[in-house]
């Protein structure tokens, strides 16, 4: 297994290959993250609605030793990444950073939230600083609200599309 800190230098110089091939090089390649990383997070997800969200994360934040707080309310998950290990490690490399290597967490994630009817809202904050900030809303008209304040909002493949999530796919909010 590659050691994490080999990994993220990978991934940034990929993402930089791939953007020389063009945006939609780019976008594909997230897509084709987020189908695998639905292997892992669909079924909790859809089951367990925010609260399997908040494990999932809780089980990264320790796992890669990630400063961050988790907020889990009636309404929303929010993620504060106070220092991002992953750009931390990209930045502390002799090779330049990929100018939108933050953009691939909102490649996977949004995908796989749009599939189970939630509304997310990533803010970056600063594509120079490891920090940003994630929610999760189960309305989408709260997350509209909530972009409002964000600072650099992500976008994600499919994220202009507002069809409904498949019904087989929704999760049961209560």
């Amino acid at each position: 297994m590659i050691p994490s800190d080999h990994f993220t230098k990978f991934y940034n110089e990929v993402f930089k290959f791939l953007e020389t091939q063009g945006d939609d090089a780019l976008q594909a390649y997230w897509l084709e993250i987020s189908r695998n990383q639905e292997r892992h997070t669909l079924e909790a997800f859809r089951d367990y609605g925010l609260e399997g969200m908040r494990d999932y994360w809780e089980h990264i934040r320790i796992e890669e030793n990630c400063d961050l707080n988790l907020e889990l309310h009636e309404d929303r998950l929010e993620l504060r990444m106070n220092a991002c290990p992953s750009l931390g490690k990209v930045m502390d490399n002799d090779a330049e950073p990929m100018a939108r290597y933050c953009d691939h967490c909102a490649g996977w994630i949004g995908p796989i939230m749009d599939k189970l009817g939630y509304s997310l809202v990533y803010d970056v904050i600063d594509r120079q600083k490891p920090q940003c900030v994630m929610q999760v809303f189960k309305d989408p008209d709260q997350a509209l609200e909530a972009e409002k304040n964000a600072k650099l909002l992500m976008g994600w493949p499919g994220k202009a599309s507002n069809e409904p999530a498949p019904d087989d796919l929704k999760v049961k909010k209560s």
